[in-house]
Parts: structure tokens; sequence; C-alpha cells
């Protein structure tokens, strides 16, 4: 996986609470894995912050399991993003599953 500058991708913002961003933080393994940070965005017209996860340096992006592209996937045809984004991601077979 690379940085691909100038590419964009769909994304959702979601409200959540403490809570939510607890149960997160195990989901995606914070602190040791990923790192959080506060980005703004541009939404609705307005600027909002936003908190997002970062691998941390030193951890080799990996390829998602099948369970986690399966996940995106669900989650892109749920909320109408172009899945073809995700076929071009990567040329990992796992993607193709049902695709």
């Amino acid at each position: 996986m690379e940085l691909f500058r100038g590419g964009k991708v769909p994304a959702l913002i979601w409200e959540i609470t403490l809570a939510n961003e607890k149960a997160l933080d195990h989901y995606e393994g914070y602190p040791i894995l990923y790192c959080k940070e506060s980005v703004r965005v541009k939404l609705g017209g307005k600027e909002i912050e936003a908190m997002l996860y970062l691998l941390k340096d030193g951890h080799p992006p990996a390829q998602p399991s099948l369970y986690y592209c399966s996940m995106i996937f669900d989650g892109y045809k749920a909320q109408g993003f172009d899945v073809q984004i995700l076929r071009r991601a990567t040329l990992d077979s796992r993607w193709a599953v049902g695709f």
C-alpha cells in the first residue's frame, strides 16, 4: 500500500459517544498499532473537527483480512459509494470475492 497524492475516497463522519470511541479504540488497536489525530474537514459547507486513526510509525501496512474487506465492501454498498474504488485499491484477490 502506498500514499496516493491527489487520490480521493468517500468517507462517513459519525458523531460518537465516549463509549463508542473506547470501543473503536479497542477494535483499531489504539494505542499500540494506531494513534488518533484530529483533522479539520469540510462538511456541508462548514469546517468541522473529526478524529481519525493513523497507523503508527514502525508498523508496516498490511492487507486487511477477508472479514475486514467484507465489512468495508458492505459499508460502501450500504452508503451508495462506488465499489470500483475498492476493486482498484488493491490487486489482492480477497477484494474480488463477491465484488
